[in-house]
């Protein structure tokens, strides 16, 4: 996964995969949700996030990883 922050336009590209997206839909004026051909969630834009989130805070917490993951991630 990567998450992507283009300061100029102030927008968030979260890709969740590789697979080209075929589709996307429009959550609400701000918020895309990109699909694969078989409606699986490739990746989510969100506009304006700058405004919108609190970017300054960014965490990443991995919910029931093992050990030898947690050593891995740091």
């Amino acid at each position: 996964m990567k998450v992507k922050y283009f300061h100029d336009t102030g927008t968030v590209l979260i890709e969740f995969s590789t697979q080209p997206i075929i589709e996307t839909k429009e959550i609400n004026e701000n918020v895309y949700l990109g699909l694969d051909s078989e409606g699986n969630p490739v990746a989510i834009t969100i506009e304006h996030a700058n405004i919108l989130a609190n970017l300054p805070d960014l965490f990443y917490e991995q919910i029931g990883a093992t050990e030898s993951q947690l050593i891995l991630r740091e």
